[in-house]
């Protein structure tokens, strides 16, 4: 099947289009700056080399409608035309405690994301853009929500509960939710394969580490606990999001400087995690640069942000029992080689062991432990296109 997967958010839609039959990737990019007079649509052409086509001002409904126009251009497109794209994948972030699995798009789906609103005001409603975009061009065509949290709803109760007062869950619904689900799924299922065991018996930690970052404690291929709470500010350190912090604290600096909810929403997910820190950069690439240059704020906001990661899988390993294999992944996971050995040199009591020549690796996926090592260190590159199209092609099949 041919299987159109779109991520929308408040100014953007990324695409990309997989054949499910080989996996293949048969197109990708994405429009940016939508609802802006310079809006533009960025994509990879046939012989891998990027191009750009201006949008203009435009909403949700004509960036998506100018991807399906880019797909089917007798020049640059890859398919003859709509007809050909058997059904479409959304990456929808929240779907509380109403979804556990990914479902085929209804009117009463629809309504039940839009329930979910409040817990994601900035992502949800950008989501259900582009499935009412998909609707009105191509009505026909089934559609699959595949949801960040879901994988995470098999969280024992004493993992996702907060200790507030009880009410604020039952009424408010209050409670860790965690995301990434779809990633974390991804790569627990993919690293089985890849050593060639099954996932039944297994005790993995999976670590999400990007611009925004997330660890989840996977047993049996089931979620049991995660990082991230009732929204994705919650957990590591990451690029701009503060992850854990005293509440206390933040009261104190609401009362003091006399913050509104909104500028305080704003100086925990944009201005602090590594960017506050360092007041460099949030992109690790800059802060690895200044960090070579020895730059002090920067040598502390990295030993803060690697020594979170190695505090939450120890964690997880003391929940779990232990655990057979520590999975890497996402855009920093996958690709800086030094984080991963900082984050497991404290690891060694527990008899974790880096290949520090292998380990040199950079996006591919790779076992980075040595045969000594009593866990299991791998690379897995993430794939949540390719896992929303797989559910997006069974559930379309049934």
């Amino acid at each position: 099947m041919k299987i159109l997967v779109l991520n929308c958010g408040s100014s953007s839609v990324k695409y990309k289009l997989i054949d499910t039959s080989s996996d293949a990737v048969l197109a990708e990019g994405g429009a940016e700056k939508i609802g802006l007079a310079d809006g533009f649509l960025k994509y990879k052409k046939a012989d891998g080399s990027k191009a750009i086509i201006e949008l203009g001002q435009t909403d949700h409904n004509g960036a998506v409608k100018a991807i399906l126009n880019l797909l089917s251009d007798p020049v640059e497109g890859c398919i003859k035309n709509y007809a050909e794209i058997d059904a479409v994948g959304h990456r929808v972030v929240h779907g509380a405690e109403k979804f556990s699995q990914s479902v085929l798009i209804t009117d009463e789906v629809k309504d039940m994301i839009k329930q979910c609103y409040d817990l994601a005001p900035l992502h949800n409603p950008a989501n259900m853009t582009g499935i009412d975009a998909i609707t009105a061009l191509m009505p026909e065509v089934p559609q699959v929500a595949v949801f960040d949290t879901a994988f995470h709803q098999t969280m024992p109760a004493k993992s996702f509960m907060y200790a507030l007062p009880y009410k604020y869950y039952t009424e408010d619904g209050v409670r860790r939710y965690g995301f990434h689900g779809t990633s974390h799924r991804y790569v627990s299922q993919r690293v089985c394969e890849f050593l060639g065991i099954s996932p039944v018996g297994q005790k993995i930690i999976t670590c999400h580490i990007g611009n925004g970052g997330s660890i989840t404690a996977v047993v049996d291929g089931k979620s049991v606990d995660t990082s991230m709470g009732l929204t994705p500010t919650e957990g590591l350190m990451m690029g701009t999001r503060v992850g854990d912090v005293d509440p206390g604290a933040l009261v104190y600096l609401m009362l003091k400087h006399n913050l509104s909810a909104t500028e305080l929403q704003k100086i925990i997910n944009k201005e602090s995690g590594m960017l506050g820190t360092s007041e460099i950069s949030s992109d690790m690439r800059e802060i690895e640069a200044a960090v070579d240059a020895k730059n002090p704020r920067a040598c502390l906001g990295l030993d803060m942000y690697e020594q979170r990661i190695t505090k939450y899988i120890g964690a997880y390993a003391a929940e779990m029992g232990g655990v057979d294999i520590i999975v890497f992944t996402g855009g920093v996971g996958e690709n800086q080689c030094s984080l991963r050995s900082n984050v497991c040199a404290p690891l060694a009591f527990m008899g974790v062991e880096i290949d520090m020549e292998v380990n040199k690796v950079r996006g591919e996926e790779k076992v980075i432990s040595t045969p000594a090592s009593k866990v299991k260190v791998v690379v897995i590159p993430t794939d949540e296109e390719l896992m929303i199209a797989r559910d997006t092609e069974a559930i379309v099949k049934k």
